[in-house]
């Protein structure tokens, strides 16, 4: 059994893609910056999909109550399967105590970034393991809990010189292909000597992903959520017939 894979998409993007992903996931609700409750809360989603709600407009002085009971309306009038609480803000007492309303008023599977999990039971969503690091080496910590991945095509740069080691996420994102395939971190990798340094460049492919989802699989995490705008599109051609890379993964 596959891994399932929701792929998040805006409202634009809703309403221009077709066919849409098999599996959705809305991008997003804010805080609103004028009321104490929500915006962008959507007229419309495709059924069984997963309803976000970001930070990226601060939590500040808003209703929890309020913004629960939108939350729970919104979930029950389109048929939304789970909600994913995307908050990228160190946690607050505020934060905190709004996702503890949230989480007492949806009748629905909850997940909370990692940065909120050490104060909930509900799934954890965690980002993606460092290239460097093994996957299951990431997920320890949060052994006996639910958990839902973050799927996204990662790259890295690995420096070492006589002076030590950097490693540096690679952002935003370079075309790179071919190199050579690394089983045990699942991702592939190029290497140059120059002078006093060796660097290594970890990236990841369509199909070292997809063997990192069925080992997150097997390895208890329950789905992925990635970026439609990433993987949902193989080539930006509107003509291409290639696959999408979510299909290359799916396959």
């Amino acid at each position: 059994m596959v891994l399932p894979l929701y792929l998040a998409l805006t409202a634009a993007e809703i309403s221009y893609v077709s066919p849409l992903p098999n599996l959705c996931a809305y991008m997003a609700c804010h805080f609103s910056p004028y009321t104490e409750g929500l915006s962008n809360v959507p007229d419309a989603l495709p059924f069984g999909s997963v309803l976000i709600l970001n930070d990226r407009i601060p939590c500040d002085h808003h209703s929890a109550d309020l913004v629960a009971g939108q939350l729970a309306a919104a979930v029950e009038r389109l048929g939304c399967e789970s909600v994913l609480l995307d908050f990228q803000r160190p946690p607050d007492a505020e934060s905190c105590a709004m996702v503890r309303v949230i989480l007492q008023a949806l009748p629905c599977p909850v997940a909370v970034t990692e940065s909120f999990a050490q104060d909930f039971s509900c799934a954890v969503f965690l980002s993606p393991a460092p290239l460097h690091v093994p996957l299951a080496c990431h997920l320890a910590p949060w052994k006996g809990r639910e958990i839902w991945l973050e799927a996204a095509l990662c790259q890295e740069r690995i420096t070492i010189t006589k002076s030590g080691t950097s490693f540096e996420p690679i952002f935003p994102t370079q075309q790179l292909e071919g190199g050579f395939y690394d089983a045990k971190l699942h991702c592939n990798y190029h290497t140059v000597v120059s002078g006093d340094r060796i660097t290594f460049t970890l990236f990841d492919t369509c199909e070292s992903l997809k063997t990192k989802l069925e080992l997150a699989r097997s390895l208890g995490v329950t789905r992925a959520v990635g970026l439609y705008q990433e993987l949902g599109t193989f080539l930006t051609g509107k003509e291409s017939s290639r696959p999408s890379i979510a299909d290359r993964i799916l396959l």
